[in-house]
């Protein structure tokens, strides 16, 4: 059995997530990937979280244990021997530290990149909110939800168990594909009565997902998070 090459805690997953045109996404498939759809529509999503008690083959690296990420990622999947592995694909990811960006790109080949952050959480008897920044340019960007009430478990098939259930993780390498796998329990989520995402996408991600990212959410929860494995990258094809 493969050890985990990192160990964390993921909590509090703010994910706004928005339908996507599979032409945008197409160009990004990592190689051997396919796009994953959901009743005929492919997505984005917006996640921010909070990556916690972090280690690194079981090892706790000082001043990086605890941190912030936000990141764009779209849904793909891969056909195995005996079925299909359905997977995240990542078009940028944002982490405060320069080391685990360079650790993760250099390693797994994803497109980190290290920018300060900062966070806010508040959750009361009965209120949740979650609020992540990052600051580039001089401007801070934001995405923000809350949420009122028990977390819930997500149904089976339904569009909200899509969105947390992905467990693997595949990259675009100059070698051919990457792939990873992320282990965790199912997660209950929240379902956002508010939302709040300020940034100039153009500059962020690209100006070919400003009409995207600009249209309405089609939903926004936030999962409650679990402890994480995240297993040795297993193949380059």
């Amino acid at each position: 059995m493969l050890k985990p090459f990192l160990t964390a805690n993921w909590r509090y997953l703010a994910m706004l997530n928005f339908v996507a045109d599979p032409k945008l996404l197409e160009p990004l498939l990592p190689r051997g990937t396919e796009l994953d759809f959901h009743e005929g529509r492919t997505f984005l999503s917006v996640v921010g979280f909070l990556f916690l008690d972090t280690r690194v083959l079981g090892l706790p690296i000082p001043l990086h244990r605890d941190f912030e990420e936000v990141n764009l990622r779209f849904y793909v999947r891969r056909r195995s021997v005996d079925d299909w592995r359905r997977g995240v694909a990542f078009v940028r990811e944002l982490v405060p530290r320069q080391a685990i960006a360079v650790v993760a790109r250099t390693l797994y080949g994803e497109p980190y990149s290290a920018v300060p952050m900062r966070h806010r959480l508040e959750h009361t008897e009965g209120r949740l909110h979650a609020e992540y920044q990052w600051r580039r340019g001089g401007r801070w960007e934001t995405l923000a939800m809350t949420a009122t009430g028990e977390p819930q478990g997500s149904v089976e098939g339904s569009h909200e168990e899509f969105i947390t259930e992905h467990y693997w993780g595949y990259t675009a390498r100059r070698s051919g594909l990457s792939e990873y796998r992320v282990e965790h329990p199912r997660w209950k989520i929240w379902h956002a009565q508010t939302t709040r995402f300020e940034a100039d996408v153009a500059t962020l991600y690209g100006p070919q997902f400003v009409e995207a990212l600009s249209s309405r959410a089609v939903s926004a929860f936030i999962a409650e998070g679990s402890p994480v494995e995240v297993l040795r990258r297993t193949r380059e094809v």
